[in-house]
């Protein structure tokens, strides 16, 4: 097994444990770019890993009472043949080199999506604050929201989510809880988390049993994947309550930035250029932005038993934290 394989593994789910970022989006590019595994074996590998870890939030967010099954059901029509398709259409583009540069592009732009989707996501949290700070929301209801399904533009959500697993690993968590969001505005956070976990579950085994059987799967990668993953993302889960969520995210999608770009074949200089100019920028135009809503320029943490200031961690504590 390789050590240093499973200690990036842990790192990776130390952070996926604290911010409940979706692994793969970490996971893929750590082991395409840092130890230069072909792009379909890391996708095949991380999927299969997985697979295996996805089920273990979603049986706590069951337990919790908040998955609405009926979107599951919905999201699951479109996703499970869409990511089982998307591992044939990965493959039926070509072998060797061919399809390795074609799943390493197409891993860079679903990462770019990831990291916009974060930044959105955190946007339309801030926003949401502040409306209700405001009493331009109603009273958040008592126990599980009514919320009617779509079911149309949810299963469309599923196919194209299914589509991008199937050939990337990433978006299982970090793009469909985005379109989650747009569709059903009224979904409180902890419900728009456990909702998207478990309809996850069927989408990655889906996609990682297209990958076992035409794809590109190595058991030594995903053991060490997972010797690192399952204790790191344990203890990631156990200091989540004292970590600023919101600073790591933010983080994380400079991360993701750099790692799409340099993914998608972008020079040293324009890489460097973008990250110095988003790292200049990005601070500043965050403050001015929570300063318009009239929140303070810096998110203040809360003392134990008080909410926090940063909506991103408030979005986890109501989650629980578990998601991969």
């Amino acid at each position: 097994m390789d050590f240093a394989l499973a200690a990036a593994a842990f790192g990776v789910g130390v952070v996926v444990g604290l911010t409940g970022m979706g692994g793969g989006a970490l996971m893929t590019p750590v082991l395409v770019l840092f130890f230069g595994v072909p792009p379909l074996t890391a996708v095949s590998s991380d999927l299969v890993a997985s697979a295996v870890m996805k089920p273990v939030g979603a049986a706590v967010h069951l337990r919790r009472g908040t998955v609405h099954l009926k979107l599951v059901g919905w999201l699951c029509v479109g996703s499970i043949p869409a990511a089982f398709a998307g591992v044939l259409i990965a493959r039926s583009l070509g072998d060797g080199e061919d399809v390795q540069q074609i799943i390493q592009r197409a891993l860079g732009i679903a990462l770019l999506i990831a990291a916009a989707g974060l930044t959105v996501r955190a946007y339309i949290r801030l926003a949401e604050r502040a409306r209700k700070r405001d009493g331009l929301l109603p009273p958040l209801p008592q126990g599980r929201p009514r919320v009617s399904a779509r079911p149309l533009p949810t299963v469309l959500v599923g196919v194209i989510g299914g589509l991008v697993v199937g050939m990337t690993s990433v978006g299982s968590g970090s793009l469909v809880i985005i379109a989650l969001m747009a569709l059903y505005p009224g979904l409180k956070a902890s419900e728009l988390v456990g909702t998207d976990l478990l309809q996850a579950v069927p989408l990655v085994a889906s996609a990682a049993l297209g990958h076992l059987l035409f794809g590109d799967f190595e058991l030594d990668l995903t053991v060490a994947m997972l010797v690192g993953c399952v204790p790191g993302v344990w203890l990631g889960a156990r200091i989540s309550s004292r970590a600023p969520g919101g600073l790591i995210r933010r983080a994380l999608a400079f991360v993701l930035l750099a790692s799409a770009l340099k993914l998608l074949g972008v020079p040293n200089a324009e890489t460097g250029a973008v990250l110095a100019g988003t790292a200049l920028i990005a601070p500043p135009l965050w403050m001015l932005i929570r300063r318009r809503h009239g929140f303070p320029l810096l998110a203040r943490r809360s003392r134990p038993g008080e909410q926090s200031d940063d909506p991103a961690d408030r979005v986890r504590e109501q989650s629980g934290g578990s998601r991969r």
